[in-house]
């Protein structure tokens, strides 16, 4: 990755244009080093999270948000592979069921943050309200919220209110110990397409193609359009958006995994220590076991 941490930070409180992001930016690293490179950070990562767990101060929640096809499952799969699973929570949100449509939006989200010491995955999230609600405002309905029982209602200030709902949010479990990490995988459509071929000319990945895939597909500036406000609006420095860029996979999941190496850095996780006096008995215990017959 480039010597800069933050090269693919969502500056909080700028615009976002998706334009200047490039999709397939390697840093001229080359596949087969950055692959090495994966595997030495994946170690790292590994140590953090046992760190991670014993401290018990903190959990840490990784959102995956992008377009079809851009590699959200294969990075999650690659970057925590090295993971212990009892220390992760993985969550695919799907459209929400009949149930979750009886509360508010964020409230299926809030059950599956993790708890103290663990690592929650939200393959897709509680974004879903501002992007695929964005492009078709008629999923609203479905919420059944006073005031707005037709598309007409749904205005820019309602997009502004859930903007300031979700900002709310991150901002609450933020400082509750949960560190909240953002990433938009910034596929190009070219690559989307070639993909998507690749789906259909394999049968053993005919089941990840849907008819649906391309009726979004044609969408895509309203996405891309509906990405760059949602990033604009809820990049903060405290739950910060991370533009990858997705048209390698490989180097994608190698920056992610140093921006969370980095944020582990951050954290200064140190494993914790035994009161004075538990210290002092240690040698007792020490001594019983030895004698043990």
């Amino acid at each position: 990755m480039s010597k800069d941490p933050n090269r693919f930070l969502a500056p909080p409180g700028k615009k976002i244009k998706l334009k200047d992001y490039s999709t397939n930016y390697t840093g001229d690293m080359e596949k087969d080093v950055g692959k090495a490179t994966l595997e030495v950070v994946k170690e790292k990562l590994s140590k953090y999270q046992e760190i991670l767990y014993a401290e018990n101060a903190h959990s840490l929640l990784i959102i995956f948000q992008a377009m079809d096809a851009a590699g959200k499952d294969s990075a999650i799969s690659h970057v925590m592979s090295g993971l212990n699973p009892q220390g992760c929570q993985v969550f695919s949100f799907k459209t929400p069921t009949a149930n979750e449509y009886e509360h508010d939006f964020l409230w299926r989200h809030h059950l599956a943050l993790p708890q103290r010491g663990r690592i929650g995955i939200h393959n897709r999230s509680h974004y879903e309200n501002v992007l695929v609600c964005k492009v078709h405002p008629e999923y609203i309905l479905n919420e059944r919220i006073p005031g707005f029982d037709t598309v007409k209602k749904i205005g820019k200030s309602f997009w502004k209110e859930r903007y300031e709902s979700i900002r709310n949010f991150e901002k609450h479990i933020s400082a509750n110990g949960t560190v909240v990490l953002k990433f938009f995988l910034n596929v190009s459509q070219d690559t989307q397409k070639e993909r998507f071929l690749n789906r259909i000319n394999d049968p053993a990945k005919n089941w990840k193609f849907s008819s649906a895939d391309i009726t979004e597909r044609g969408k895509w500036k309203q996405y891309m359009s509906a990405y760059e406000e949602a990033i604009t609006e809820t990049s903060t420095d405290e739950s910060p958006w991370y533009i990858i860029p997705a048209d390698k996979k490989w180097y994608a999941r190698l920056a992610i995994s140093q921006i969370l190496e980095q944020k582990f850095a951050e954290l200064n996780l140190r494993f914790p220590k035994l009161p004075k006096d538990e210290i002092a008995r240690l040698e007792e215990y020490k001594n019983q076991l030895f004698a043990e017959v």
